[in-house]
C-alpha cells in the first residue's frame, strides 16, 4: 500500500516561528498515530515565507516557479493537509491566503484538513472558526472538528510541563491529530484512532442545553 501523503503548510514569518513549531508538532503527532495503526505515512512541510517572492511573482506573471509549483502540486495531491497560520488583523496572514488562492479551488474537495493558528493572545483563537474554517469550507475540504490555537503561554504549560494534562497544548494537538489520523485510516479500512475524551467545557451548545433540560 502506498504511503499516505500528509502535507504541512506553515505561514510563519519569523525564525524560529511559533507557527512552524505548532505545525511540526501537529504533523509529528498525526504521523505517529497513523503509523501506530500499521499504515505508512510521508510528511512533507512547506514554509510559505521561503516561497513569498515566488507567490507574488505568480500573481503578476501567471507563472509558478519550480519550488512554488512543487508546493502547490503537493497540496493538491495530498491525502491530508495540516495548515497553520499566524494571526494578523483578526484573520490568517496575507501570505497564507495568497498561497491558497493559487491552489485549484476544486483540488481540496474531500481532502481531510487540520487547522492551526498562533497569536499573541487566546482571544485570537476565534480566527480558526471565523476565518480559516470558512476558507476551507469554500474549498470543500473535510475539516476535522478540533482545531489548535497556540498562544505564547501555551508553550510553557502545554508541552513539557503538563504533558497530556486536560486542556494543555499537547492534549489539544493529540486530539486533533487523532481526528485527522482517523480520516486517513478510515479511507484505508484500518481501525479508527481512539479519541481524547471531551471535557465538559468543550461540549457544544446543543449538548449543554440538553444537559440542562434533561433532553426535553
Amino acid at each position: 500500500m502506498d504511503a499516505k501523503k500528509i502535507v504541512v503548510i506553515s505561514a510563519g514569518l519569523g525564525t524560529p516561528s511559533s507557527s512552524r513549531l505548532l505545525a511540526d508538532q501537529m504533523g509529528d503527532a498525526t504521523a505517529r498515530l497513523v503509523v501506530g495503526l500499521g499504515l505508512d505515512v510521508r510528511v512533507t512541510t512547506y514554509e510559505l515565507r521561503d516561497l513569498a517572492v515566488d507567490i507574488a511573482n505568480n500573481f503578476v506573471t501567471g507563472y509558478a516557479a519550480p519550488k512554488l509549483a512543487e508546493a502547490i502540486a503537493a497540496v493538491e495531491n495530498a491525502d491530508a493537509l495540516i495548515a497553520v497560520s499566524p494571526v494578523f488583523s483578526a484573520s490568517y496572514s496575507g501570505l497564507f491566503k495568497s498561497f491558497f488562492d493559487l491552489v485549484d479551488n476544486k483540488a481540496l474537495d474531500g481532502t481531510p484538513v487540520l487547522l492551526g493558528a498562533t497569536g499573541g493572545s487566546e482571544r485570537h483563537s476565534m480566527v480558526l472558526d471565523f476565518a480559516m474554517r470558512p476558507l476551507f469550507t469554500y474549498l470543500r475540504a473535510r475539516i476535522v472538528p478540533t482545531a489548535v490555537f497556540a498562544a505564547p503561554m501555551d508553550w510553557g504549560r502545554g508541552s513539557e510541563g503538563d504533558g497530556f494534562a486536560a486542556g494543555s497544548l499537547s492534549a489539544r494537538i493529540e486530539r486533533a491529530a487523532g481526528e485527522l489520523a482517523s480520516e486517513l485510516t478510515d479511507d484505508a479500512g484500518a481501525p479508527r484512532v481512539p479519541q481524547v475524551a471531551t471535557r465538559p467545557e468543550e461540549k457544544g451548545f446543543e449538548q449543554l442545553l440538553a444537559d440542562l433540560t434533561g433532553g426535553r
